[in-house]
């Protein structure tokens, strides 16, 4: 009888702590990224200030950053989320996964820091203008911060989901990145916005416009054949543009928030074209 009673109290505690998790996301992320000897910091970047995950030991070795997907933008078809901050966070679950001595997880514009640190929050960031200039280039200036301290022998990016938009289009204005990875990746959000029957983002920078520019880029595209967020098609059409050095591989029974993390160290090894 004190076993079974035992039992019930570890098992609802285990219930309590999940649901906390999942009510409280930042603690959640925190959680996981500790885990992996990652630390939270947070980066002044343009008008944002941009939550990261950092386990940097290596100066001077390659570093790899991981860009997080477009989160809880919407709470329904036309009810837009007051907070983007992701409940999952499958970009950070992935970063948790690199085995590689520097590794860099960067949220979102208006993700995991409080908004009262984000004056520039408006809930267009994480709706129409998620890929704007503005929001590129805050990227683009936190990558740039971490590269002034760390002086990496090379730039890895890999990005998740709307982060694999962000990837692409930071990767098109750089000089240093070395190679590029998607998972589930927004490569045209007017064809995915399309085939959802949504509103179009013409504030946003779309990711196959610049396909031509990162064309010499050794650069893999994982999508999932179960994805109907992101259907494959769209990583293929991206990929035909990006050519000769941008490569598709598809996932069996995947689909966009399925347990990437568990594949990922493994998917970590398969091998980028032109190099």
């Amino acid at each position: 009888m004190r076993l079974s009673c035992l039992l019930y109290l570890r098992l609802s505690l285990l219930l309590s702590c999940l649901a906390g998790c999942a009510a409280d996301p930042l603690r959640h992320a925190d959680d996981i990224a500790t885990q992996a000897g990652m630390q939270r910091q947070e980066v002044a970047a343009g008008p944002f200030v941009l939550t990261a995950y950092a386990r940097l030991s290596a100066p001077g070795q390659p570093l790899t950053v991981y860009l997080e997907g477009d989160g809880r933008a919407w709470l329904g078809r036309t009810v837009v989320s007051p907070d983007p901050t992701p409940r999952q966070a499958v970009g950070l679950q992935l970063a948790t996964r690199d085995p590689a001595a520097n590794v860099l997880y960067l949220a979102r514009p208006c993700q995991f820091t409080p908004m009262a640190r984000n004056p520039q929050c408006q809930s267009r960031y994480w709706t129409d203008l998620r890929y704007a200039p503005e929001v590129i280039d805050a990227i683009d200036a936190a990558l740039s911060s971490y590269v002034a301290r760390l002086h990496p022998s090379r730039l890895d990016l890999v990005g998740y989901s709307g982060g694999g938009a962000v990837a692409v289009l930071v990767a098109a204005q750089r000089h240093d990145v070395a190679s590029l990875r998607t998972v589930a990746g927004n490569l045209d959000h007017v064809a995915v916005n399309a085939w959802h029957k949504v509103s179009p983002m013409p504030g946003s920078l779309n990711p196959i416009d610049v396909a031509a520019q990162v064309a010499r880029l050794p650069q893999l595209h994982f999508s999932g054949a179960e994805d109907s967020v992101v259907p494959t098609t769209i990583a293929r059409s991206f990929v035909a543009r990006a050519a000769p050095c941008a490569a598709l591989r598809v996932i069996p029974a995947m689909g966009h928030e399925g347990d990437w993390a568990a594949l990922w160290p493994t998917l970590l090894q398969s091998p980028l074209p032109c190099q």
